[in-house]
């Protein structure tokens, strides 16, 4: 009969070298919590022929050529996205940490001793002077994994390294989208102001003619107050638009992280070349390329694996040391036949009762409840903001052409209260009252395409678009 001892270390090392256990559950993807019958189905939600936002690259997507200039800079220097990085360069510094610990570390020691005695304590013909060498090369308390806790340790760390690259990849698009946003800002701002000045100049015209009127008794001071007053709310709306334009700048050198460059820009949003068109596409399958959703994903998946190293801790635990060496009293002795040493130490440590480690275990299971519910919150807050982007598309557009035909109303109302001013039918208050209601409808106008440009821009992001798969990071492997 064989020795049972025998057959143990066999079935163990057979364990060992069959690939060892895997204690974490399985992984399914969660069912996505999107009800399908609230997706807009209008005639801009459908899909069409226009690529999707993640097949077309941000180079393609703002054709505007400063624009991009801007971008360039920004995705250069941006502190953001530089802080990304680092993380994803933590990230992957972590993950090699725990995959090296799957394999044995060697580790080689050499030592000399020297030692003289006091001849009243050695036995006669003993010599005082003691040398002892010793070289070693080992092993120092490696872990099989058994029961995979370090592979499962391994496999988190990865995920949170995947969950790290799409943040740098979700970083980059935000950054993208807002450098567009607040440069579209700036000259909608810019035009804005503009408006404003050309009335300022025509208000003053009408209030110095008012004035020489009133002067010569021809004109009421109740007309002339009115045609101050039109003249310092414009003044007013300079002021604050000249504020406005310089917040638009500050806001688009922290984007750039450096000075904004001295290039001239567009007057209004009319002479901005417009953004590519892109098709919704189907949400479930955009959606789930979304970076923040995919790094919810990866980390739930780190929350899986996390699960198998707190089961792990359930199981007994083995760690080997051997050490293979030489040692001699001579330094010219370390090498010849006689002086080999080695040890060979395992370790075995079985869990009896362990209050930590079931406490361990239902940390590991609310972790898990945790990032399925925070997964679960992404991918609906996804679908609200690609609903309202989607909504604010199918309408805009309405809003724009009765708000043009707004403008042209007053424009004509205007032409014609001057004219019948200037015939005598009608006071000059109805020529400042046409004239103010037409400064509020061109506002109105430059801030509604503004709507409309940054919606597609918003669109465009939140359907993952601005970052292409030759722009994500490297493997951890390649970053270490």
């Amino acid at each position: 009969m064989k020795n049972p001892w025998f057959l143990t270390f066999t079935a163990s090392m057979a364990l060992l070298l069959s690939g060892c256990l895997n204690l974490a559950p399985d992984y399914q993807r969660p069912d996505a919590p999107l009800p399908a019958a609230d997706w807009p189905t209008t005639s801009v939600a459908v899909q069409a022929e226009a690529p999707t936002p993640p097949e077309i690259s941000w180079q393609a997507f703002y054709a505007d050529q400063q624009l991009r200039d801007l971008i360039t800079i920004a995705l250069e220097n941006n502190r953001d996205l530089r802080l990304a990085v680092k993380n994803l360069d933590l990230s992957a510094a972590l993950y090699g940490i725990e995959r090296d610990a799957l394999y044995p570390s060697l580790y080689a020691t050499g030592s000399a001793a020297f030692q003289k005695q006091s001849q009243h304590l050695i036995a006669p013909g003993q010599p005082r002077r003691i040398e002892a060498y010793d070289v070693n090369l080992g092993v120092l308390s490696w872990e099989p994994d058994f029961f995979g806790r370090i592979r499962n340790l391994s496999d988190e760390a990865l995920e949170n390294f995947l969950a790290a690259s799409e943040n740098y990849r979700g970083a980059q698009i935000l950054l993208v989208s807002s450098v567009a946003n607040a440069y579209l800002s700036l000259v909608a701002d810019r035009e804005s102001l503009a408006l404003a000045e050309a009335t300022l100049k025509n208000q003053r015209d009408a209030y110095n003619l008012i004035k020489k009127q009133y002067d010569e008794g021809l004109a009421t001071e109740l007309t002339l107050r009115q045609a101050q007053i039109t003249v310092e709310t414009a003044r007013g709306d300079i002021a604050r638009l000249r504020q406005q334009v310089a917040r638009d700048k500050n806001a688009l050198t922290l984007l750039l992280g450096t000075g904004l460059p001295d290039v001239p820009l567009p007057n209004s949003l009319k002479e901005v070349e417009a953004l590519t068109d892109i098709s919704p596409g189907l949400p479930s399958e955009l959606l789930l390329q979304r970076p923040d959703i995919m790094a919810a994903e990866h980390k739930l998946k780190a929350a899986n694996a996390f699960i198998g190293v707190a089961r792990s801790a359930f199981f007994p635990s083995i760690s080997l040391t051997a050490v293979f060496g030489s040692a001699s009293t001579q330094l010219s002795g370390l090498f010849e036949s006689g002086s080999s040493t080695w040890s060979f130490v395992p370790q075995v440590a079985l869990p009896i009762f362990d209050a930590r480690t079931w406490s361990g275990y239902r940390v590991s299971k609310a972790k898990q409840e945790l990032v399925l519910a925070e997964y679960e919150r992404t991918i609906q807050q996804a679908f609200r903001e690609v609903s309202d982007a989607l909504a604010v598309r199918d309408t805009i557009g309405q809003q724009i052409e009765a708000q043009d035909a707004l403008v042209f109303a007053l424009q004509e109302t205007h032409r014609l209260a001057n004219i019948r001013y200037e015939q005598g039918i009608d006071s000059f208050l109805n020529v400042l009252d046409a004239q103010r209601n037409l400064f509020s409808a061109q506002q109105g106008q430059i801030a509604l395409r503004l709507v409309q440009a940054t919606n597609k821009v918003h669109l465009y992001a939140v359907l993952g678009g601005g970052s292409l798969p030759g722009d994500t990071p490297k493997s951890p492997e390649a970053r270490r």
